[in-house]
């Protein structure tokens, strides 16, 4: 537990350069977006000495480090300005849109480590058999299959076709529970199953390489029941790996995220950042970005300590 506790504080003394690196990227790549901030926010008739005034309450007029840092100030207590007109506080309006992103997240994920194992474990088990030809089959037809293209897909086939599920919008857990999971239904599978794909030939790779070890041999020649190697020794082991492309995968599912969410009509983060490059606010863009940025970056010191509790030779990091 000491050496896990060391890793975490490692991964948390980091943290604020990886915010910093992340706010000036965002900051540096939205200042050559298009449009002029006082223009969109007054309407083409204001006049300049409106416009010059906006700028200046704003500091649009500062040198980009004296921005950079106002920026960095308002962002400590999470104050990503007001929108366009009508003015509302973004970070309100982030706060009610992120848990629904969050949640499609959680469930694409949630598919996507199913799906994976279930499919690479039997594809590891039944090498080189009708078994692993099918699964590699559907494992590359599905790496190559954009989630945009699947969801419209889904769609198509399950919401028009067949009625099974809505065709788009959101029904709260707390109205409706049944309608709920169907509402994520059809957008978690068409996020989870491109990195599903992936997962699925990690997971047989690192499966095969195991059973392939001494040690398996050996327990099997001394009797030990097969699915209890597999159990207990070999998958356990073999996870290593598809752990560590799993939380490369979660900045894929939440980048995902914000394009399902436009073709299934879910008022998320996906929603927002559509608003804010239509209406060229870039508070808002800024604030969408860097929400979902760092929120991978978290989510990977959440797999790194994943990774040592798995595996256990690594804990004297």
């Amino acid at each position: 537990m000491g050496n896990i506790l060391r890793l975490l504080g490692r991964r948390l003394a980091a943290l604020p350069f990886m915010i910093l690196g992340v706010s000036l990227l965002v900051f540096l790549v939205l200042q050559f977006a298009p449009g002029d901030q006082a223009t969109t926010a007054l309407g083409e008739g204001a006049s300049e000495d409106a416009k010059e005034q906006y700028r200046e309450e704003r500091g649009l007029n500062d040198p980009l480090p004296l921005q950079y840092l106002s920026f960095l100030a308002r962002l400590i207590v999470l104050d990503f300005g007001d929108t366009t007109p009508p003015a509302q506080p973004i970070s309100g309006i982030i706060a009610g849109a992120f848990p629904l992103t969050l949640q499609l997240t959680f469930w694409g994920v949630v598919i996507a480590v199913v799906l994976s194992l279930a499919f690479g474990v039997s594809a590891a088990l039944y090498r080189d058999r009708w078994p692993d030809q099918a699964i590699r089959v559907f494992s590359i037809a599905a790496i190559a299959t954009p989630s945009f293209w699947l969801g419209i897909l889904l769609i198509q086939w399950l919401a028009l076709g067949v009625p099974l599920f809505p065709s788009g919008g959101f029904t709260p857990f707390a109205e409706d529970p049944a309608g709920y999971f169907r509402s994520l239904a059809l957008p978690a599978l068409a996020l989870a199953i491109p990195v599903s794909a992936s997962l699925i030939r990690v997971v047989r790779t690192s499966m095969v390489e195991e059973m392939d070890k001494d040690y398996v041999r050996t327990a099997i020649g001394n009797g030990v029941p097969r699915p209890e190697v597999i159990r207990r020794n070999v998958l356990r082991n073999a996870l290593i790996t598809p752990v560590t492309v799993l939380g490369l995968r979660i900045g894929y599912l939440l980048g995902g995220a914000v394009v399902i969410e436009m073709i299934f009509s879910l008022p998320g983060m996906g929603q927002l950042i559509l608003n804010g490059i239509t209406n060229n606010d870039i508070g808002l863009v800024q604030g969408v970005t860097l929400t979902i940025a760092l929120t991978f970056v978290l989510v990977n010191i959440v797999v790194d300590l994943l990774y040592v509790l798995i595996n256990p030779r690594i804990r004297t990091v």
